[in-house]
């Protein structure tokens, strides 16, 4: 089987989100409340590891490394990531607590190049891990 890559080229070319945290569906944040209106594709899971950023109860992912970490992927419109940059404060002024990065997400048999918003590294300091990599499922301070 052949898996093919999709990658947002042009303005008018599909973009793709995946959220791993508060914007996941039933969540605080639920992206589905935004508008316009993303398009769920499917639940999927990126290497990396996810933390929980203490007392402001929302995670961070790093990527990378051998464990998995569990969100859902959406298409976007241009307009809908402009107003995902504001709420991660990427946009319009950067406040180091987020990086806008484009990784490869496997999803309902494609791959495609989805946008993340990856915490940085100081941000994670003293923080704890998130042991299952599912926000959805945190077991810390239990």
């Amino acid at each position: 089987m052949t898996l093919t890559i999709t990658e947002p080229t042009t303005a008018a070319a599909p973009r793709y989100v995946f959220v791993y945290g508060t914007l996941r569906r039933g969540q605080e944040r639920d992206i589905n409340r935004l508008l316009p209106a993303p398009v769920f594709i499917g639940t999927s899971q990126t290497l990396g590891t996810l933390y929980h950023l203490g007392a402001c109860n929302y995670p961070g992912l790093r990527l990378g490394g051998a464990s998995s970490v569990q969100g859902d992927v959406y298409r976007i419109t241009a307009e809908l990531e402009r107003a995902l940059d504001e709420i991660e404060q990427v946009w319009p002024a950067e406040t180091a607590e987020y990086v806008r990065q484009h990784i490869p997400v496997l999803c309902a048999g494609v791959v495609l190049t989805c946008l993340v918003y990856e915490i940085t590294e100081a941000r994670t300091a003293g923080c704890v891990v998130i042991d299952s990599g599912d926000w959805l499922q945190r077991d810390i301070g239990r």
